[in-house]
């Protein structure tokens, strides 16, 4: 008996967009995509999405406060230890 395989085409669906930039930037992009190995459309949506969570947090972080009150220092201190962990870092390592 033969078996028929049926294989769903697993492709990202994307919406192409045109953005205009100033040639100073759009030159550093290019730089910074081909350091990491990556396109230029690739490494911008890699930064918008890391933009984005990083502002849903705050946001998420905003919203916490306004209903339990500011973060106190001992829970900041501790929030930062353990993204400190989680990223693999002992301390604050900034490029420059």
């Amino acid at each position: 008996m033969p078996y028929q395989l049926y294989y769903r085409c697993l492709t990202a669906q994307r919406v192409k967009r045109s953005v205009s930039l100033p040639p100073d930037l759009a030159a550093a992009i290019d730089r910074a995509a081909a350091e990491t190995g990556s396109t230029f459309s690739a490494w911008v949506t890699e930064t918008a999405a890391h933009r984005l969570k990083l502002e849903a947090g705050r946001q998420a972080v905003a919203e916490w406060e306004a209903e339990h009150g500011p973060l106190t220092e001992q829970e900041l201190s501790q929030g930062l230890a353990r993204a400190r962990e989680l990223l693999g870092r002992s301390q604050v390592e900034r490029s420059a």
